[in-house]
């Protein structure tokens, strides 16, 4: 956080005054616990124009320059000169557990409001009434909360002495990590008293970003901007187009790296698969997402701190906030979107170290995550129009489940419209329903299909970024739009070294074996949509799936068999067969086997089932009859539609065995059809029932 070399203060700003300076430099020493630490170059400008002169600045400099040494020390001096509590909107908990931890060394009292803490709330504002809170954080997504906003945030506003927005770049959907609740926070400034300074603080942002952000918090925005450079980091990239192959260097190379490291994945599950590799292969990691227990992540994040593991895989979910000063790699198993995104997360690596690694490895399945990405960022125009003009004809509010119910599309998907939408003002809440506001609003087409151009020219960069001759660190800064880029004398393009080695065969098989063991489970459906829940005596038992469509295990050979061959390779067949007796182990273990029938591809399943069971040795048995055909599950994106479209699209004929039954199909999406064709079997006296797919083609779990 500190740097004794350098000095102050940028050309066009004059000097702060020497009690100021003094003043600023003894509660930096404090914080540090270093008698001889000195302030970074701008450090104690950005202090200087919010104590002195009670501005608004955005503050833009690499990761591990000591941002929040700026913000915490500007509170103690805004406190001791009679100022309310600054409010700190951060946008991660994790962010937010460091940063009381390292308020509190400086004397600063730091409570946070969040979605996690709603019993303390009282207690909280009850400190805030005594003048007992230096510093309160809470998250952008409180902003959302009505409650929050109507009878919390006014009076936060009202007292505030500061007001602070770290990873500010957020605001901009230009950014690599937009959050639709970031642009409530235009409304918190209107609640704060004159003159009360405002900082913005990110490490990732380019030009067009920073403009974004000071045109929505007001013109005239001074931008203190340091260079983006990391001394000591080193930059290699390597293009390795298969998921083993990776694995394989992973394992060859992790041990040979000194230190702890994070390795970053683009999918939940990648990650899983990853960390379970490594520790097959005696390095011990742990995976990490957005879907781990929070406990579990609290736990994870302090083993890296205390270097108790090798590495951490993880989503972008461990990500801003994070401080490790020592880790000392950051490698990333598939490609991020934006040289922004990468620039944020390699730049974790060596805060505090002389060397440290920062290595891409590319991979085949990288643009087709990235274009699911970008696909995924904005809801459809359409889709935007019409729910809008639905809730304006409705004299009524509607629950999301409403909207569900009439819209053909994921419940996820529809909520971060109802967000956009919201904070768009098209839109608001009536308690936990949805209805039109008076104002206007229009589907704003020009900005999606720019900043949607610009995801792709992005996607390029990064392919540009693992192909380049240049020195990477230069051309990252140039895409960053740091105008004191060049050349850094360390990175592979720079030195002609090179991180690639020769594959062994027999450890790559034992990593194509790795991908093709981990599956997928399916978990049985509990409850009907708008019927309750499923009886004990209806329900599936726990199943199994191959693959995930289109991974690099089986799950390319599924579709392949699927879309191209019309017939399911006698790989998949072994496979399946070893899955259920050597590790899945249904129990009670199945007698025979039936299947989910098509009118489409009447023979794909069929034949797959039935070669199955003779592997087995189980009868198969035809009982299962469609009597009505059914758009694909693929196609419909709610529980609502999915169950509706397959709920009398079924029916049993002959007599069923009353014992344990595999129930087999080529692809889960949604589970319904499964859920439906295995509660007609158990109505028509079948034992229990144990799915069984080939494929999980599920959307993509990404935090």
């Amino acid at each position: 956080m500190t740097d004794r070399s350098a000095g102050s203060g940028s050309g066009g700003h004059s000097a702060p005054g020497p009690r100021l300076a003094g003043e600023a430099l003894g509660l930096l020493r404090r914080l540090t616990g270093d008698p001889g630490a000195e302030f970074r170059p701008n450090q104690l400008e950005a202090i200087e124009r919010l104590v002195g002169r009670r501005e608004r600045v955005l503050l833009v400099q690499r990761t591990g320059w000591g941002k929040s040494a700026v913000y915490f020390i500007a509170t103690r001096m805004l406190r001791d000169r009679g100022s309310g509590p600054t409010l700190l909107v951060s946008p991660l908990l994790a962010l937010m557990r460091n940063q009381i931890e390292a308020a509190q060394r400086m004397g600063v009292r730091a409570e946070t409001i969040n979605s996690t803490n709603r019993d303390d709330w009282d207690l909280v504002l009850g400190r805030l009434d005594e003048d007992t809170v230096d510093l309160l954080l809470i998250s952008p997504e409180r902003l959302a909360n009505t409650t929050f906003r109507t009878e919390v945030l006014p009076e936060v506003g009202r007292r505030s002495g500061l007001l602070v927005i770290d990873e500010a770049h957020c605001i901009s959907d230009w950014g690599h990590d937009f959050r639709p609740d970031y642009r409530r926070i235009t409304r918190v400034l209107g609640l704060l008293p004159a003159a009360v300074p405002v900082l913005c603080c990110t490490a990732t942002a380019n030009d067009r970003v920073t403009e974004d952000v000071a045109v929505q918090l007001g013109s005239g925005l001074p931008l203190v901007r340091g260079p983006l450079r990391r001394a000591g980091l080193r930059l290699h990239a390597l293009d390795i187009p298969s998921q083993a192959e990776r694995l394989t260097w992973l394992a060859a190379v992790l041990p040979e790296l000194d230190g702890t490291g994070i390795v970053y994945c683009l999918t939940v599950a990648d990650t899983e698969r990853v960390a379970g590799w490594l520790r097959s292969e005696g390095i011990n990691a742990v995976a990490y997402s957005g879907s781990t227990d929070p406990d579990e992540r609290i736990e994870t994040e302090q083993a890296l701190l205390s270097n108790d593991v090798k590495a951490v895989v993880a989503t972008s979910a461990l990500g801003m906030g994070f401080d490790k000063p020592n880790l000392s790699f950051v490698i990333h198993y598939q490609s991020p979107g934006s040289p922004i995104a990468y620039y944020q997360q390699v730049g974790r690596a060596g805060r505090a170290l002389d060397e440290s690694w920062g290595i891409l490895l590319r991979g085949t399945e990288d643009a087709d995550i990235q274009d699911y990405f970008i696909r995924s960022a904005f809801p459809p125009p359409d889709l935007a129009e019409r729910v809008v003009a639905l809730l304006e004809e409705r004299a009524e509010p509607m629950s999301t489940n409403d909207l569900l119910g009439s819209f053909n599309v994921r419940p996820t998907q529809m909520e971060s419209l109802l967000k956009n939408l919201e904070v768009d003002g098209a839109v608001e809440r009536a308690g936990s329903r949805w209805l039109r506001t008076l104002g206007g609003w229009t589907y704003d087409h020009a900005r999606v299909e720019s900043v949607t151009a610009l995801r792709r020219t992005e996607q390029g960069q990064m392919l540009d970024y693992v192909r380049t001759d240049r020195c990477r660190m230069q051309l990252l800064e140039f895409y960053l739009d740091d105008a004191t880029a060049e050349p850094c004398g360390i990175c592979d393009n720079c030195t002609g070294d090179s991180l690639a080695i020769p594959f062994d065969p027999a450890t790559v098989q034992n990593a194509v074996d790795h991908l093709r063991r981990a599956g997928r489970a399916i978990e049985p459906r509990k409850q009907l949509p708008g019927e309750g829940r499923i009886a004990a005596d209806r329900r599936l038992e726990p199943g199994h799936a191959l693959s995930m469509w289109g991974d690099s295990g089986w799950g390319r050979l599924v579709r392949s068999g699927k879309q191209e061959l019309g017939r399911f390779d006698s790989q998949l067949v072994s496979a399946a067969g070893d899955l259920i007796r050597n590790r899945w182990k249904p129990d009670p273990s199945p007698t025979w086997v039936t299947f989910v029938p098509s009118l489409r591809s009447p023979g794909l399943v069929a034949g797959f089932a039935e070669r199955l069971a003779t592997a087995l040795g189980l009868p198969c048995e035809d009982v299962v009859v469609k009597i009505r055909d059914a758009e694909p599950q693929t196609m419909m994106r709610n529980s609502r539609r999915q169950y509706a479209n397959v709920r009398e699209a079924f029916d049993i004929r002959g007599t069923v065995a009353p014992e344990p039954v595999l129930l087999v199909d080529d692809i889960v999406d949604s589970r319904w059809t499964l859920t439906v064709v295995g509660g007609k079997l158990r109505e028509a006296g079948a034992g229990p029932v144990h799915p069984f797919a080939l494929a999980d083609t599920a959307g993509r779990s990404v935090t």
